[in-house]
């Protein structure tokens, strides 16, 4: 969940920002200078994050691929004005740094919808990632309906996008394959 923070912010670059968010607790996202704070996650979308987290991480290893797996760490530079923090992050190439807060080759990105920010997820937020040259999959992950949207950068370059509910989805670049129930948390029993 997302909510704008207070209108007296000064609208930021992500350098200004990065700077802003040192020395304060919690979750940010910087859209068009505007500062977004992230609201406390339900259980599910803790669940669906780490599910994944895990099947990404693993299948990076399985495959031999010099990515490394972030679950909500180093945030992704769109522009001047805007980086967003994916739930999931997958970065290839060389190993980064310890101190870094954005990655450079961010290859995958996962966001786990939630019913607050559904709408930035499939909407401005795809478009964005797509406008970062090394991005090449989109994973949404809606852990509620049980569908795993695939987006990626087709042959011509336009971005194509496929809903599925099982299977197998194949990441190339950078050569994984993830199951889509590997992408969900487990099934819930039914209502509490």
């Amino acid at each position: 969940m997302s909510a704008l923070l207070a209108a007296d912010l000064p609208r930021m670059t992500v350098e200004d920002f990065l700077a802003w968010t040192e020395a304060r607790e919690g979750t940010f996202e910087l859209d068009d200078g505007h500062v977004l704070a992230m609201a406390p996650e339900r259980v599910v979308h803790s669940r669906a994050k780490f599910a994944a987290a895990r099947t990404l991480a693993d299948a990076v290893a399985s495959a031999g691929a010099p990515c490394e797996t972030f679950v909500e760490g180093p945030g992704v530079r769109i522009d001047a004005a805007t980086s967003y923090q994916p739930d999931v992050v997958v970065q290839c190439g060389d190993r980064l740094s310890g101190d870094v807060r954005m990655v450079d080759r961010p290859v995958i990105v996962v966001e786990i919808l939630s019913p607050s920010t559904a709408y930035r997820d499939l909407g401005r937020k795809a478009r964005n990632y797509f406008r970062v040259p090394s991005i090449a999959h989109y994973l949404i992950v809606d852990a509620d309906e049980r569908v795993v949207t695939h987006r990626w950068r087709g042959e011509d370059g336009m971005v194509v996008s496929k809903d599925r509910t099982d299977g197998v989805i194949e990441l190339d670049p950078p050569g994984l394959a993830v199951s889509v129930a590997g992408l969900l948390p487990p099934a819930e029993d039914g209502p509490a």
